[in-house]
């Protein structure tokens, strides 16, 4: 070992030491020099060069959390979605898309803020802050569909490579074999550098739109005309569709892998403002990859008629339009989001599995020293594997509609405990959220609640109607308006008090601010309204769990 590497070690062992002592911040492998896959930034470097150079630099360094939460959330299930969208409506359901810019880039941003700031996981934050009881049902509903949303992924391999011509056994085993070892490196800026490679290949669906091209008049039309095409007679299906939209662009795991990524990179706060850069590319992205995969659903079902089944349909159609290469190159990007996807929902369940187990859970450690958190990582992948072996085409259909399903079902208990965590000012301080985001972020909670109680009731009751949907979200609509109106009361009359003093976030100095050891914050105290309407929330999320599960079941065997 040379003089400077020693130095450096010596360097990092104290302000990791210093940094620890004052933060939240649980494993020393959190703290250290940003190494990213496009360069790195040293723990004492607080950016003296300002120059367009400098900050450029800085961002290639900082990028990768948000892209790859983003590209990784275009996975298969996102092309089976977005693939029948354009199947069974053309371009008509673009501007659904542009809905949920908003809603990725807050729900991320709030995630990014809280692990910059705490450098503590999402699951530990939630076991820390709101106790045992309230911890362990979110990262159960994680577990839950995380595994399922795996198997979906390597459903989409064997759907790319059995397109390809490739032999499914082997195939699903390469696959899991090169998602495992990509992670057991030792190295995060060697994994970061194959994540992004991967994310780089995600634009493969720009050349073949180009060479598809669907109409540039329908997609700008789908984009900028919100419709529910189809007629009364195809109502439900339209709007089940477009909540399936929501359900796979929104998911928990994102949050759960965003804020443990950005721990594990050793982001800080002050690269805020180059993390949320990095956020808008990954949702430019999504976007992007989104709309050609309409688009190329829309042009394969004109020359591929009959119903939809799944991504392989697009590839056909594809190919029977353009021919063979067409068709090949969507196999190919299909694979790529499989892998993808793979990776990021992986690492999203170990991350959470070393914050509840206090085991050390970072990619800068070696197997060695990780056990515990490469194990979790390596068995999710077998167990998910393992399944897609055995499991029949009716199986596989039929889990591939439960991931769904669930996803709808659970969306609103991730974004509730995501928005406790950023109001906190004991957790985020001068950090925490202002008036706006927690407002707008409320709504959303609010059509997450209302989308996920007409999903529920899809699942259960499959002849649904186009009234009762209204219905459904008419008194939802009704509640929300209810609790805003008396929360606003609420606050006019506390403002209108004797001795009233405003609640005003200091933010001055913030981008030194840490959240302080979490020995030192203790649990937070719910009021009793509070701790009625999460039980409530919690017990319906229970009850629609488990009806789905039990409602999948059935179908499985052919009920």
């Amino acid at each position: 070992m040379t003089t400077a590497m020693l130095n450096t070690d010596v360097r990092e062992l104290r302000q990791t030491s210093q940094l620890n002592q004052n933060s939240a911040v649980l494993d020393d492998a959190h703290v250290g020099d940003i190494k990213g896959a496009f360069g790195t930034i040293a723990l004492d470097d607080h950016g003296a060069g300002r120059g367009l150079s400098a900050k450029l630099k800085t961002l290639l360094a900082i990028v990768g959390p948000g892209l790859i939460v983003m590209v990784g959330d275009n996975d298969a299930g996102a092309f089976a979605t977005y693939g029948q969208a354009g199947h069974d409506y053309g371009t008509r359901l673009l501007w659904t898309l542009l809905l949920l810019v908003p809603v990725l880039y807050v729900n991320q941003e709030m995630v990014l803020r809280l692990g910059a700031v705490t450098g503590v996981g999402h699951a530990r934050l939630i076991f820390e802050r709101f106790g045992r009881f309230w911890g362990a049902f979110s990262v159960i509903d994680l577990f839950i569909l995380n595994a399922l949303t795996l198997v979906t992924e390597f459903i989409g391999i064997t759907l790319a490579t059995g397109y390809l011509g490739l032999p499914k056994v082997p195939s699903v085993l390469m696959a899991a074999l090169v998602i495992v070892a990509a992670a057991m490196t030792g190295s995060f800026q060697r994994f970061e550098r194959i994540a992004l490679a991967l994310c780089a290949g995600s634009l493969l669906l720009v050349p073949i739109s180009i060479m598809a091209h669907p109409g540039a008049g329908a997609m700008a039309h789908g984009f900028t005309t919100p419709v529910l095409p189809g007629g009364s007679g195809h109502l439900t299906a339209v709007m089940l569709l477009v909540i399936g939209i929501v359900g796979t662009t929104v998911a928990p795991w994102q949050l759960f892998f965003q804020q443990s990524y950005v721990i594990d990179k050793r982001i800080t706060p002050r690269f805020m403002k180059y993390e949320k850069a990095d956020l808008c590319l990954g949702i430019a992205v999504v976007v992007a990859g989104a709309a050609a995969t309409i688009g190329l659903g829309a042009v394969a079902a004109a020359h591929l008629p009959g119903p939809f089944t799944n991504a392989r349909d697009v590839a056909r159609g594809l190919s029977a339009y353009g021919g063979r290469v067409l068709g090949d190159l969507f196999a190919v990007a299909l694979l790529d989001a499989s892998i993808i996807g793979a990776f990021a929902v992986s690492l999203s369940t170990a991350y959470a599995m070393g914050d509840c187990l206090k085991i050390n859970h970072s990619l800068h450690r070696g197997v060695k020293q990780a056990k515990g958190f490469y194990a979790v990582y390596a068995g999710i992948i077998a167990l998910a594997a393992t399944i897609v072996l055995v499991a029949s085409d009716h199986v596989q259909g039929v889990l591939t509609v439960g991931v769904q399903a669930l996803a709808g079902v659970l969306l609103p208990s991730a974004s509730v405990y995501l928005l406790l965590l950023c109001t906190d000012k004991a957790v985020l301080g001068p950090w925490a959220n202002g008036r706006r985001t927690t407002a707008f972020t409320s709504a959303v909670i609010a059509v997450l609640v209302a989308l996920s109680l007409v999903l529920t009731g899809s699942v259960l009751k499959p002849d649904i109607t186009a009234g009762q949907i209204e219905a459904i979200l008419g008194a939802c609509a009704a509640v929300a308006l209810a609790i805003g109106a008396g929360a606003g009361i609420k606050a006019l009359m506390a403002r209108r008090a004797p001795g009233y003093v405003a609640d005003v976030v200091d933010r001055s100095r913030r981008d030194d601010w840490r959240t302080p050891p979490l020995g030192r914050l203790g649990q937070a105290q719910f009021s009793r309204t509070r701790r009625v309407a999460l039980a409530v929330l919690r017990a319906y999320l229970a009850v629609a769990t488990i009806l789905v599960v039990v409602k999948l079941v059935t179908m499985m065997f052919g009920h």
